[in-house]
């Protein structure tokens, strides 16, 4: 019998994080979940999973959150890195202080990820890790300054890093999300959207946990966006 599959979300007790909580669950998957504020611990209560609280900013809570995988699953299988919103503003206002805070929530958050759990997944044969990043890292906007200058960056080292661990049979992918249903709607700003809707979290959920699948074991390396239409690059 094939051992269970075990994944790691950060930010994983609400929104986005907690949707793909829920639907690695369904898959089957054993699951370690991080937040900040305790809802990690909740849904992981729910889910029969495992709760830590912790921030993606801290590097000890990394290290706590895939010691707790490591020492209760003895393996580590997939990853989601998921996070919080980076400061914003306009741009050359922006203290050099809210600038060091996104590097450490949104592009420092994988790069240590990786660190931490890439010699687990060469000694086990392969894993699939996927970053939720924003349609920002492609077409920046100049609401989220600091998000889409560090995510462009997280684009580069997604490329990078899934080039390098490829042979091992390792993957990383990020997911690009427009404007999702996590704090309510705009009916301006959908009127924007070709789908004329925002993206509900459940979405986001079910295109991570294929994107961790081995169906999606030829996938490597790629920005896939989940917008409905609203990004016009090609």
């Amino acid at each position: 019998m094939a051992a269970r599959k075990v994944a790691i979300v950060t930010a994983g007790g609400r929104g986005m994080g907690g949707a793909i909580a829920r639907a690695l669950a369904e898959r089957g998957y054993a699951l370690v979940l991080m937040s900040p504020g305790g809802s990690a611990e909740a849904l992981a209560s729910e889910l029969g999973a495992i709760g830590v609280n912790g921030s993606v900013t801290r590097p000890d809570d990394l290290e706590a959150l895939v010691a707790a995988a490591m020492d209760a699953h003895g393996r580590i299988d997939a990853v989601a890195n998921n996070t919080g919103f980076p400061p914003k503003g306009p741009l050359l206002d922006i203290p050099d202080d809210d600038w060091h805070a996104g590097l450490d929530m949104v592009l420092m958050n994988v790069i240590r990820m990786a660190r931490l759990v890439t010699p687990t997944m060469v000694d086990q044969g392969g894993g699939a890790i996927v970053n939720i990043s924003t349609y920002a890292a492609v077409e920046p906007s100049p609401v989220y300054p600091v998000s889409a200058t560090f995510r462009a960056g997280l684009s580069a080292f997604t490329k990078l890093y899934a080039d390098r661990y490829a042979p091992d049979g390792i993957r990383m992918n990020n997911i690009l999300p427009g404007y999702i249903d996590t704090h309510g709607t705009d009916d301006a700003i959908a009127r924007d959207i070709p789908a004329r809707r925002y993206g509900t979290p459940e979405e986001v959920g079910e295109t991570a946990a294929f994107l961790l699948s081995d169906g999606a074991g030829y996938i490597n390396g790629q920005n896939l966006r989940i917008d409905g239409g609203l990004t016009r690059s090609v």
